[in-house]
């Protein structure tokens, strides 16, 4: 073989290897921003696409090695009847609901498994498998610690936001239909039930 050719087939190679390694690197680019939604986006803007990569790959296995437990059907209806406790007493205090709202959402964090104690920790985590529901939440949070500086407004946007969080991550009793997911009406379902 000549010495041309054996330097076509390395060329080859070393081409086939890179547009190998490209297309990896744009499908788990993909599987990311899939994932993560908005916060992917959120991370590549303020980090750049590598760094906001490798700390979404690095939030995947924090999250791996974390103990997260679904609720059991008696955990969700209990954690509905209180959610509805909480929508009941925004109209009467606002400010009250939402930190009633936000201690709720701990509670349930806790209850899964996820790193309550650490809010920023609890976010990153979150991140992973709640990531429609994260920038919603990020806004309630901060909403919540302005204690009675906020609006109505304000506060029932955070409200909402604490409210798709917790539809996140408690989920619909066993047996329920899609259309019966909302903390709204999950007492009810859980009184036809018993």
């Amino acid at each position: 073989m000549s010495v041309g050719a054996i330097i076509a087939i390395v060329i080859a190679i070393i081409v086939i290897v890179a547009a190998g390694v490209l297309a990896a690197t744009e499908l788990r680019r993909r599987a990311l921003r899939r994932r993560f939604g908005d916060e992917y986006d959120r991370l590549v803007q303020e980090k750049g696409a590598r760094q906001a990569e490798a700390e979404l790959t690095a939030r995947q296995r924090r999250l791996a090695s974390l103990d997260i437990r679904d609720l059991n059907y008696e955990q969700r209806a209990g954690y509905a009847r209180q959610w509805a406790t909480v929508q009941e007493r925004f109209v009467d205090g606002p400010a009250d609901a939402v930190r009633r709202a936000d201690e709720l959402i701990v509670a349930v964090e806790r209850t899964r498994g996820y790193p309550a104690d650490d809010p920023d920790e609890t976010l990153e985590a979150l991140t992973v498998d709640h990531a429609s529901a994260v920038e919603g939440y990020r806004q309630a949070r901060d909403v919540a610690t302005r204690e009675d500086t906020a609006s109505t407004e304000q506060y029932r946007q955070a409200l909402l936001g604490y409210r798709n969080l917790f539809i996140s991550l408690v989920g619909s009793p066993d047996g329920v239909s899609a259309d019966e997911t909302s903390p709204d009406i999950a007492p009810a379902i859980a009184a036809r039930k018993e």
